[in-house]
């Protein structure tokens, strides 16, 4: 199947956030270990050591709020942060709380979106959230 055919036909305001999710999930984990393997960590161990500093719904959460107060989402992002985050999910998070999980998948949600809708800004807010310091 090419690159989104199944939503080529819909408009993605109305696709399920939660599948937007799934998809955002694994490109913000593939672009955080690009980066972290362009820094030339070479170790599997340190690899990912630095992955899980951005990749979990902690540091996820923070990355999205930020992103919000320094306005820098768009109308149509920012819609799609708030049905994520409000959408009911029959998951319950293991390692967070259930407002801290809603954020991380809003994060997700936002990345599988411009995933589909424009890889540009895809790659302008994966860089954003790089280049935001982690403290953890």
């Amino acid at each position: 199947m090419e690159n989104g055919t199944l939503l080529s036909n819909k408009n993605l305001i109305e696709v399920n956030p939660l599948v937007l999710a799934y998809m955002g999930d694994t490109i913000f984990e593939t672009y955080i270990r690009e980066q972290n393997i362009n820094k030339g960590i070479c170790k599997i161990k340190d690899l990912a050591k630095e992955t899980l500093k951005y990749v979990n719904a902690k540091s996820q959460a923070s990355f999205i709020k930020i992103i919000i107060d320094n306005n820098i989402l768009k109308e149509d992002e920012l819609d799609i942060v708030k049905r994520a985050r409000n959408s009911k999910s029959n998951h319950k998070p293991k390692s967070c709380d259930v407002l801290t999980y809603k954020y991380a998948t809003a994060l997700e949600s936002l990345l599988g979106y411009l995933y589909y809708k424009d890889k540009n800004r895809l790659e302008f807010i994966l860089n954003y959230i790089y280049n935001i310091k982690v403290s953890i």
